[in-house]
């Protein structure tokens, strides 16, 4: 069970990332940073990108825990 959860973790990471580099891909079509729309953009992203580091966290731990 605990291999399946590290596995399950490192496929939500690289989901994470593809997630992260299409917002990111649609702020680049933006040209007004001021709208609404991109700092919605802005703030999903910043929200993906908090989501992936605090995963590569827990899975580094898991792992941590299971080699031992």
């Amino acid at each position: 069970m605990s291999n399946q959860l590290i596995e399950y973790m490192k496929l939500h990471l690289i989901s994470l990332q593809q997630d992260a580099d299409n917002v990111q891909a649609e702020m680049d079509t933006y040209e007004e940073m001021e709208s609404n729309e991109y700092q919605a953009l802005e703030i999903e992203h910043i929200s993906l990108n908090g989501q992936y580091i605090a995963t590569a966290h827990l899975l580094s731990v898991a792992e941590d825990i299971m080699a031992q």
